[in-house]
Order: C-alpha cells, then sequence, then structure tokens
C-alpha cells in the first residue's frame, strides 16, 4: 500500500505495542509492533486464538484504551496525545460498537434504546433522529417491536436493537467484538445478515471480530492476530453467489 493509500485511511496504525503493568514485575506485552491499514467501506474479520490481542486491539481502534507505543491515525487525525474530551468526541463522532452482550437498557423500549446515543451526545433527541431511529429499526426487521422493551425480545432481537443502535449516528466505523457470539447458529445468521446488508446500504465500515469460521469466511478481508502479532491478512475468496 502507498503512502497516498495510507493517507486516505479510515484507519492507519503503526508499530502500535500495548503493554500491561508497566514497570512491574507482572509487566507483559501484548501487541508487538502491530501496523494496519482499514479502507473506508471495507469489512473485516478479525479472527485468532484466545489471548491473541484481538479484544485488545479493537479496543484501542475504539479508543477506548491507549496504547503503549506505536501511531494511529482515525479518519486522518493522530490519537497519540489527544486528552480524554477529545477522545470522547473523537468516539463518539465517527465510532459505533456492537459487543457480544448487547448491554441495552432494560427500562427502555427498543426505539429508546437506538436513540440513546442521540440523546447522550446532544441532550435531546430531535424528530430527525427519533425517525431515523424508527427506519433502522425497520430496516433490521423490528417494525414490530420498537415500543417492547428487551425482555420481550428474543437474544437475536436483541442484538438487532444493538446493530440499530450502533449506525444511529451515522459512524464511519462500526466495531463488532463477538456479535454472534452468545448466540445459537440461527439466531447468529441472523444478525450477520443484517450486519452485512447494513454495510452494503450504508457504506458504513465494519471491523468484526469473531471465533465462528463460518461467519469470518464470509467477510471480505480477514486480519489473523497470533501471539500479538498480524500473520495473516489477505482478502476472502467468496465462492459465486456466496
Amino acid at each position: 500500500m502507498t503512502a497516498a493509500d495510507n493517507s486516505r485511511a479510515l484507519i492507519d496504525m503503526g508499530e502500535v505495542r500495548k503493554s500491561y503493568n508497566l514497570g512491574l514485575p507482572s509487566e507483559a506485552e501484548v501487541l508487538h509492533g502491530v501496523s494496519l491499514q482499514v479502507q473506508r467501506g471495507e469489512f473485516i474479520a478479525l479472527i485468532g486464538p484466545s489471548g491473541s490481542g484481538k479484544s485488545t486491539l479493537l479496543n484501542i481502534v475504539g479508543l477506548l484504551e491507549g496504547m503503549t507505543a506505536g501511531s494511529y491515525r482515525l479518519q486522518g487525525q493522530e490519537v497519540y496525545g489527544l486528552d480524554d474530551a477529545a477522545l470522547t468526541l473523537l468516539r463518539r463522532s465517527t465510532l459505533g460498537f456492537v459487543f457480544q452482550f448487547h448491554h441495552l437498557l432494560p427500562a427502555f423500549t427498543a426505539l429508546e434504546n437506538v436513540t440513546l446515543p442521540a440523546l447522550m451526545r446532544g441532550g435531546r433527541i430531535s424528530t430527525k433522529q427519533r425517525e431515523h431511529a424508527r427506519a433502522l429499526l425497520a430496516s433490521v426487521g423490528l417494525a414490530n417491536a420498537m415500543d417492547k422493551r428487551p425482555a420481550a425480545l428474543s437474544g437475536g432481537m436483541q442484538q438487532r436493537v444493538a446493530i440499530a443502535r450502533a449506525l444511529v449516528m451515522e459512524p464511519a466505523l462500526v466495531l463488532a467484538d463477538e456479535p454472534t457470539g452468545n448466540l445459537d447458529t440461527a439466531s447468529s445468521d441472523e444478525v450477520f445478515v443484517q450486519l452485512r446488508r447494513m454495510h452494503v446500504e450504508l457504506g458504513t465500515t465494519f471491523v468484526v471480530v469473531t471465533h465462528d469460521p463460518r461467519l469470518a469466511a464470509r467477510c471480505d478481508r480477514l486480519v489473523e492476530l497470533i501471539d500479538g502479532r498480524i500473520a495473516r491478512d489477505e482478502a476472502v475468496t467468496h465462492a459465486p453467489g456466496g
């Protein structure tokens, strides 16, 4: 990839290292010089065995953890050195998150859960934002469940609410950490279909951590971490019609 390509990358990480317990006898480095570029509109599977550093890398990409060394530019902005307020602003304006556990608020309806990011950012929810949330819920097949609370929804439905919530502020990048890891096979397929469809329809970039080889094979690019290093980074060849 050329320098010009890197300058246009949504994510441009160079030689990123991450250590825990710095200066202590238990100090351990879990990322050993990871370099990664992600272009706008990609749909990437981040794979690797447990303990390989996947979640740590995703947390650094998501501005939830800092790095020990290296460089990281998100939408062309260098992240290293930003204070907490600037990181929070960049996170809210650029990123959406889907986790293994949906983290829906049980007292809120599906619609209220989806509009929560708008409420947190601006202190109020505009009519346009509410209608956008309704449209997102409808697009993931929940037009008739908007007023239901999480307890009244299946696991797959709850995760689709979480997908709509991640997309409501129209982020450039959605990070999904084992989004189907708590679901059965049928529900996993259902949720993954929605992720791919939203990727196609909205052009949103997705980085998905998954242990499921079936789902990884349906992404467009595989990045494999082993022992804190990128061991493989390649395009996925899909079967015709797949």
